[in-house]
């Protein structure tokens, strides 16, 4: 029975935040904020995230208060994984750094698949102005632009994604799990880590 608590409590509130990061990434790239899903993302974000905007200011693209509370959120999560599984409370350091681990770990993965949905969408619906496909444009171009300027102009042919792909994956290997590891983070405590 607690597994089942334990996988309702990750799939919630891990949408939860990964809401919370997405709407993060759209902040900090300056994406359409008039744009119907990003509107969707604030409405169902902005009763956490609102209070603390009063208190913290944004610091240039980024914005504090989203990037706390989906720290905050994280932290519950990790916290409630813990208490459902019978292991007590965690100590607050630990739970601090797991979810800040955490919190890279999915905003890389956010990233590998809006690049992933990019090209596959570059695919199916080439000329789309669907308000997702301009979204995932806007949240990769960033991203892309320094693969893009690495290679050279092959006639049409774009193999930056491979890049951001390599870069993404060394990363998750020299970063992501290796602090994991260090910092004694059990696995599957965070989806994907």
């Amino acid at each position: 029975m607690h597994q089942a608590a334990v996988f309702l409590v990750q799939t919630l509130l891990g949408l939860y935040v990964m809401i919370l990061l997405i709407r993060f990434l759209l902040q900090l790239t300056r994406a359409d904020f008039y744009n119907p899903i990003s509107q969707a993302l604030v409405k169902i974000t902005q009763p956490v995230v609102n209070p603390l905007q009063k208190l913290l200011p944004r610091a240039g693209r980024i914005s504090l208060p989203t990037l706390i509370m989906a720290l905050v959120a994280q932290a519950i999560l990790i916290a409630l994984v813990f208490m459902l599984s019978g292991l007590g409370w965690p100590e607050p350091i630990s739970v601090l750094i797991w979810s800040l681990i955490g919190l890279a770990s999915q905003l890389l993965d956010i990233l590998f698949f809006a690049v992933l949905a990019g090209i596959i969408l570059s695919w199916v619906a080439p000329q789309s102005y669907h308000p997702a496909t301009l979204l995932l444009h806007q949240i990769t171009a960033p991203v892309m632009a320094p693969a893009r300027r690495l290679l050279p102009n092959l006639g049409g042919l774009d193999f930056s994604p491979i890049v951001v792909f390599i870069a993404i994956n060394l990363i998750e290997m020299m970063a992501i799990y290796p602090l994991a590891r260090a910092f004694g983070m059990p696995r599957g405590l965070i989806v994907g880590l």
